[in-house]
Order: C-alpha cells, then structure tokens, then sequence
C-alpha cells in the first residue's frame, strides 16, 4: 500500500473508499453519468494514456504476482452498457470464463485490463469502443460504437503449458514480434539466465540448433519451447526435472537430482531451417543420413530425448515422400525402417511403451518379419503387464530366427509371469467366493433369526387371546 490519503491508491490502480462507487449497481444507482464516474475515480490503465480502459479496484487481491501474456486466466464478470442493461454475465452460466490473456481472445480492454489485477482482485472497468467491439459492435446485444462497462473478478491464474504433460510452463515477459517462429533446425540466438530456487546459476549468450542444444548444456525444457516464441521475446520457462537436467543433475552447476528449474529466455534472433517442402528428395537423404549420425551420437550418450527429435525429423521428411524409381524407394525405406526402430528403443529406454509399440507396428507395416522390431514390441508389452500378447511377439521372433536366445529366455519369462497372475486369480477369486458364502451364511442366519422371532411373537399373542376372552365374559 502506498500513501495514506482518503483516495488510496494500491499498485498503480485506484481502490474504492467510502463515498465512492464501489460495484456496476452503485454507478447505475445515480442520475451521474458512468464515463464521469470512471473520470474521476478510476485509473487510466492503457499504455498510451489515452483512458480508453479505466479501472477501479472495488476488492484487492493477493499481494504478488500479476497474469503475464499468455496466461491462462478464470474470471467471473457482468456487462452492462452505459444505459445500465446488462447484456452478459458469467454468474448467470454459473461457470467462470477462461482465455488465454494477450493472445487475442477477448476484446483489448480486457487483456489490457486484466494483466493489471491480482488473484482474488474485483474491479469495474470501463472500456470505451475502440478497446471494446468498435463500430461494429457485437449485434445483438452490443450496439456500434458502444462504451461497456464490466466489473470482473479474477479468480486465478496459471502460466501456458507448452507440454502435454505440464513439465514446461511459459510466462511471457514481454511480447515477440511478428508471426514466424523458430522451427526443428533453426539455429537460434538467445539470452539465457537459469535459476534453481533462489540461485542464479547459469547467465549467457548463447547460440545453438533447435533440437540440438544439449551440445551447449541448455535443458531439454528450453530447446521444445523455443518453436513457441518468438523473435524479441522475454519470457519465463518454469521446467519440471525431466525437462531440466533430470535424476544426472549437472554437476557443473551444482544442480542435484530431480530438480525443477526456472529459466529467463530472450530470444535475440534465429535462421530458420529448411521446411520439408522447400527441399527436393536428394537433399532429404542427405540431410537424413547426417541427422541419423546425430540420434545415434546422443542415444550412446544416453540422452534418449534428443535421440528422438533427431529420428522424428526424419519420419518428417520422408514418410510422405512418394518417388517413382525403385532405388530411391529403397533408400527411403531403409532409413524409415532405422528411424522407426531407433525410436521404439529409445521410447523403451523412456518407459513409454505405448510409442514403443506404435514405432514397431509402423517397422512391420513394412517388413512384416522384422525381428527387431517384434522382439522390442514384445519387451513393451511385457513391461505393460500384457503377457499373453508379448508371448506371442517372442514365439513370432523365434519363428523369424529359430536360434534368438533372448527371445527364449524372454517367452520362459512371459510363461512364469502368466503363472502368478492365474494363481494370483484363483486366490483372489477363491477369496472373493469364501467372502460372498459367508455373506451368504450371515444373511442366512439373519433371516433365520428373524423368522424365529416372528414365530415367538406369534405364540405370545396366542396364548394372551384365551384369557382376555375369559376375563371379557
């Protein structure tokens, strides 16, 4: 809180006090005008000046952070326009709005707007038309031309997830510019300041290729977010430990096990690599044949993620392709086949046998026979606990090639294994039965019990009957 006067102001935004609006039904209440209302009690929140968004803070929020571009953001809010009539609610949905902030999505006021609140922050906001739906309005509810006034609760906030798995989470300092984004194989140039808690532990200029940047000791978490940002960028990158330097952690650093890391990016500038499109098939093969030298370098060194961007690229480049002459048929297949092993095995390494299983079936599309790709599929679904189904794979390798010792060794595995879990069946099974008998005895003897009773009761009531007959004559 800043200053101590009648008309507090908190964080650069005016807050209610008493005698002043202090909600949509407060200004529409008076025979005063709302644009004067907002005039002389709100706050100019636009960049240019031009008090085109006013704000007035009716609640305050929590002290801290505020939505950056890009967040996504739940708020709760009411419309009216300057006559009082609301014209959307989202109270009367019952279910709070949500958008991703400075993206677009809604109209300027409000990503302007509600990057300047706080978590659990109320304000009213007026917003006039060229912040609003313009001169074209937003038929029917909104007239042309019209100023709205909104009050808006934020209820939270989060930053944008770049992985499906939440492991990257971006926050967007400041915004790029343009439209064009780095793709796999750009080389890129970019300011980097890497935090482990409190710590700062890694501040540098630093250029390398996208897909690539293990070669300069930049985290996997910051090389998949840099097809998302663009040139002149600031932004934060909050990377959970598989995306940052994993269970190996970086000695060089001093950053331990399974620690979650925050980075500041910038990104200064980039060349963008060659799309798939705007190469002929000779280049492909080419460039092929280096990127599978590359996958092959850091699957030794064990940095299975980067293994897989490498084969990825060239699936990308050659899946599609369709060629007339038979030798460059040939060579498209071979390294298709390489790539679609070499990614089943590394997906293995991974633990993720569902992408195992899906890169061996692609292998056996073209060679039915593969004893690679069967034996892999088979440890996949092993370790997925589908034993009759890797059984099968096992038996398949061996009837590919008779003299597979591992497979062998493996089918003993997936019999012993379809052992337990049929005896783990019976028991489970033989309990569940004993369980429902003895129910079954429980309910018996309840029943039984309640029978008796109901005879008891039956013969009490007989024998009263005789004397109350002989009293009664």
């Amino acid at each position: 809180m800043r200053g101590t006067s009648n008309k507090r102001e908190i964080l650069g935004t005016r807050v209610c006090t008493s005698g002043e609006m202090s909600s949509l039904e407060d200004i529409f209440s008076t025979n005063q005008c709302p644009t004067a209302v907002f005039t002389s009690q709100g706050t100019d929140v636009t960049p240019k000046g031009d008090r085109g968004v006013c704000k007035i803070v009716k609640q305050h929020g929590v002290e801290g952070e505020k939505p950056m571009i890009g967040d996504r953001v739940y708020v709760h809010y009411t419309g009216r326009l300057l006559n009082g009539k609301k014209f959307d609610s989202s109270l009367d949905r019952k279910e709070p709005f949500v958008f991703n902030v400075g993206k677009g999505q809604v109209i300027r006021a409000w990503d302007i707007g509600v990057c300047s609140m706080q978590k659990g922050e109320v304000c009213l906001m007026l917003c006039k038309p060229e912040y609003a739906y313009g001169l074209a309005g937003s038929p029917p509810k909104v007239p042309p031309n019209a100023t709205l006034v909104f009050e808006i609760e934020l209820l939270s906030f989060r930053g944008e997830e770049l992985s499906e798995d939440g492991g990257i989470v971006r926050r967007i300092k400041v915004k790029g510019e343009g439209y064009n984004n780095p793709n796999e194989g750009a080389t890129v140039h970019v300011h980097l300041e890497g935090w482990c808690g409190d710590r700062l532990f890694d501040s540098r200029d630093v250029t390398f290729v996208v897909g690539e940047s293990e070669d300069v000791g930049v985290p996997l978490g910051v090389d998949r977010a840099m097809e998302k940002i663009q040139k002149g960028e600031s932004c934060l990158l909050y990377l959970k430990a598989k995306y940052g330097y994993g269970k190996e952690g970086k000695k060089e650093y001093d950053i331990g096990s399974n620690a979650e890391l925050l980075y500041e990016v910038t990104l200064k500038d980039f060349e963008k690599a060659k799309e798939s499109w705007e190469m002929d098939l000779k280049e492909k093969l080419e460039c092929a044949a280096l990127v599978k030298q590359k996958g092959t370098q850091y699957f030794k060194a064990g940095r299975y993620n980067y293994a897989v961007i490498q084969y990825q690229r060239i699936i990308n480049w050659l899946e599609m392709e369709c060629v007339a002459g038979k030798e460059q048929q040939q060579a498209i297949q071979a390294l298709l086949l390489v790539a679609h092993l070499n990614l089943a095995l590394c997906y293995l390494r991974l633990r993720e046998y569902s992408q195992t299983v899906e890169n061996c079936n692609k292998v056996m599309e073209l060679d039915p026979e593969n004893e690679k790709a069967l034996y892999r599929r088979g440890e996949a679904r092993l370790l997925r606990n589908e034993f009759s189904m890797a059984l099968m794979d096992f038996k398949h390798v061996l009837q590919v090639n008779s003299f597979n010792r591992a497979a062998r060794s493996q089918i003993m595995v997936c019999q012993r294994k379809i052992r337990e879990h049929h005896e783990r069946d019976k028991k489970i099974y033989a309990n569940m039965f004993q369980r429902f008998a003895e129910h079954d005895a429980k309910v018996g003897r309840l029943k039984r019990k309640k029978e008796e009773c109901a005879i008891s009761d039956q013969n009490k009531h007989g024998l009263k009957r005789p004397r109350l007959s002989q009293d009664s004559s």
